[in-house]
């Protein structure tokens, strides 16, 4: 699992049937910084199907691989990346390095 920032949604007007549907989002993974106080880019991006509802800007937990085929809602489709929580907050060391703003 990883932990990634929404940049963005991908739109396909032709894709496979069991992939008809699903909201996919461009995702970007973000690592804490030296000193563990701030989360930064990592210069990555993926494409990650979303069924929880996310939106841009907001920070998620993300699963890759076939662990990414182990929910309900994607067992039977070739995806690869999956959003699998909306982050709440973050902490290290003690510090509060993330709180979601507005909930």
């Amino acid at each position: 699992m990883f932990i990634a920032r929404v940049r963005g949604n991908v739109v396909t007007t032709q894709k496979v049937e069991t992939m008809v549907g699903r909201k996919m989002l461009v995702v970007e993974p973000v690592c804490l910084d030296e000193k563990a106080t701030k989360l930064v880019p990592t210069a990555k991006s993926f494409v990650a199907v979303d069924f929880l509802g996310a939106g841009t800007a907001d920070l998620v937990l993300v699963t890759q691989g076939s662990s990414s085929r182990m929910t309900t809602q994607t067992e039977r489709a070739p995806v690869d990346c999956v959003i699998i929580g909306i982050i709440d907050s973050i902490h290290a060391d003690a510090t509060q390095v993330y709180r979601k703003s507005g909930g």
